[in-house]
């Protein structure tokens, strides 16, 4: 029998912004975050199987979905990584979890680095699904991996212009992103298609961009001092990626991901794309149920 979820709405600390979620199951709290395009939803294949032992928590990014999607500041700082980690710890708190174990996928698993790295008092253990860190992706850009990270560089240009050229095309921007644009697409239904469309609104695309915007301007310089000092990730971590997605084709997860992270317990190639739990739901939710229940 299915775990019985429960919606919230929760406010933060940044007036004015609420986060959307759901929390299903018992056991000890697990919070999954999703990626860029994508919502909640992207969990909901292994979610159901997870909270048969955890107490799952999925949420909207702010700028996502249905959470909220505040006009970007000068400094796009609202959508900054830590920005975003930061919603997560007080949407957790107010359910009544002080730490928690944690995944994130893309953008969600960039969150999840911030999180880990500003409150590592709080995260038991983290798993990130087919990302390279954000500094290890900026420092050293060839001309395939650009091509295949064009939405990087195209979405963080000034405010207006790539909101402006997105607009009216949400439709074909969706199903293209998702099925064929770049290397490891495709293997969303129809109906997740289209939920992916009712939310690419011009206030979504404008939370989206300003994500990128603070990733080039934030998290960038962010995360580089923490490289340069020698800080790292301090909870054990799980690394996962596919071998048909573009996180591999320029870096080596193995050699990179102990650079940023103290205690990686585990790096496994999926059989799968850029979208582990649409692709390959089964293998994703094996390593993520053997790491999380130690």
């Amino acid at each position: 029998m299915s775990a019985a979820i429960d919606s919230f709405n929760l406010p933060t600390s940044d007036a004015g912004v609420s986060i959307v979620g759901r929390k299903r199951g018992s056991g000890p709290p697990l919070l999954l975050l999703h990626g860029n395009p994508l919502t909640q939803m992207s969990w909901d294949r292994i979610a159901p199987r997870l909270a048969e032992h955890f107490t799952v928590v999925t949420t909207d990014l702010r700028g996502y979905g249905d959470s909220s999607k505040p006009v970007g500041l000068a400094d796009s700082s609202n959508y900054s990584f830590r920005r975003m980690a930061q919603d997560q710890v007080e949407v957790m708190a107010q359910l009544g979890f002080t730490s928690f174990a944690l995944a994130g996928h893309d953008r969600g698993a960039r969150t999840a680095y911030r999180l880990a790295m500003d409150h590592p008092d709080k995260v038991s253990r983290v798993a990130f699904l087919d990302i390279l860190p954000t500094h290890c992706v900026f420092k050293d850009i060839q001309a395939q991996m650009a091509m295949d990270l064009y939405h990087w560089w195209f979405m963080a240009q000034p405010k207006g212009f790539p909101e402006r050229l997105l607009r009216g095309h949400e439709e074909f921007y969706i199903r293209d992103k998702l099925m064929k644009q770049g290397p490891g697409k495709g293997g969303f239904t129809e109906a997740e298609i289209l939920e992916y469309i009712r939310v690419c609104t011009p206030e979504n695309i404008h939370g989206v961009c300003e994500d990128y915007r603070a990733a080039f301007k934030i998290d960038l310089p962010m995360d580089t001092a923490d490289f340069e000092s020698g800080r790292k990730v301090q909870p054990p971590a799980l690394v996962l990626w596919g071998a048909k997605s573009h996180t591999s084709h320029h870096h080596d997860p193995r050699i990179e991901w102990p650079k940023y992270c103290a205690n990686v317990v585990r790096m496994v190639e999926l059989p799968c794309g850029h979208y582990p739990t649409e692709q390959a739901p089964q293998e994703t939710y094996q390593e993520l149920f053997s790491f999380f229940k130690n």
